[in-house]
């Protein structure tokens, strides 16, 4: 389900929340190629490199490793590889300052890789 409504053709949309986040939030599903990150009072176009689902976060900025995964203006996470401008950002590539198994987690389910269910 999309956060928003509009043509298919029309290129998707990321917000950024405060203008020190380096990564954005995709309203819409991105494919690779252009999409538009609105917020701050900004409008820019840039490609996304992947094909990303709608309510992840995108990077907006080039990320490297070990630098701080900025949203909200606050650090939300720790990349724990490199991300260009338009890299989905999510468990493969950051990890939460909350949460040391945050890096062992189903990168589609979210589900904990370390612990075994029976």
């Amino acid at each position: 389900m999309a956060f928003s409504e509009g043509p298919s053709s029309a290129a998707p949309i990321a917000f950024q929340i405060h203008a020190d986040d380096n990564v954005a939030t995709l309203l819409d599903s991105a494919e690779p190629g252009p999409f538009i990150v609105r917020g701050c009072g900004t409008e820019r176009t840039v490609s996304a490199l992947e094909h990303i689902e709608a309510g992840h976060k995108i990077a907006i900025t080039p990320i490297n490793a070990g630098q701080a995964i900025m949203k909200y203006g606050v650090v939300i996470g720790i990349a724990t590889a490199p991300a260009g401008i338009g890299a989905w950002i999510h468990l493969h590539n950051c990890k939460s300052l909350m949460d040391d198994r945050s890096g062992a987690f189903d990168l589609h389910t979210g589900r904990p890789e370390d612990t075994r269910y029976e």
